[in-house]
């Protein structure tokens, strides 16, 4: 599930949603109120239950060989998602939503995100993404179950890939 050309998406569970309204989020780092979005690159990040902490890591030009073995691993792609056990049961049978909405309406915040800051109306009725892990194998996007996201976490940020953590406060705590 991507969005097509001049578009983006935002995801939800929830499929009656006719209008998307900025507003602050609870676990917001800033004031601003905001229509939350992704683009086409991002879209991976949230096929996921909303609440599911994942850690996610990708190949970058600057990505070293030895890295993208220890973090990706040899011969398994450009990007890996790192969930654990204890989601698997949601990752398969949570039903979440794509809303197509117009990109123009949008601009980019950080390196992850597109923001509105004014209401926005899908363009069209939402679409069911469908099972969630074979969105990660057709999309060629390894998904990596583990006891625990923290160990996989500190060598990943501390690593030349490309990453982003979500939700990761929900995760089991840290075994250091």
């Amino acid at each position: 599930m991507r969005p097509a050309a001049g578009q983006v998406l935002h995801f939800s569970e929830d499929s009656s949603i006719t209008r998307f309204v900025p507003h602050v989020a609870a676990t917001a780092q800033q004031p601003e109120a905001y229509v939350w979005a992704v683009d086409r690159d991002r879209a991976p990040d949230y096929w996921f239950p909303r609440q599911c902490p994942r850690a996610m890591a990708w190949v970058r030009p600057e990505t070293t060989e030895a890295d993208r073995d220890r973090i990706i691993g040899a011969g398994c792609g450009e990007r890996v998602h790192a969930i654990e056990y204890a989601w698997l049961e949601a990752m398969r049978t949570t039903i979440l939503y794509a809303y197509r909405l117009p990109a123009d309406r949008f601009r980019p915040f950080g390196e992850h995100a597109q923001v509105a800051i004014e209401p926005v109306e899908p363009l069209c009725a939402p679409e069911p993404v469908g099972d969630l892990l074979e969105c990660h194998a057709r999309a060629g996007i390894q998904l990596r179950l583990l006891d625990n996201l923290w160990p996989f976490w500190d060598q990943v940020v501390r690593s030349s890939v490309g990453f982003s953590g979500i939700r990761l406060r929900n995760s089991r705590p840290a075994e250091r």
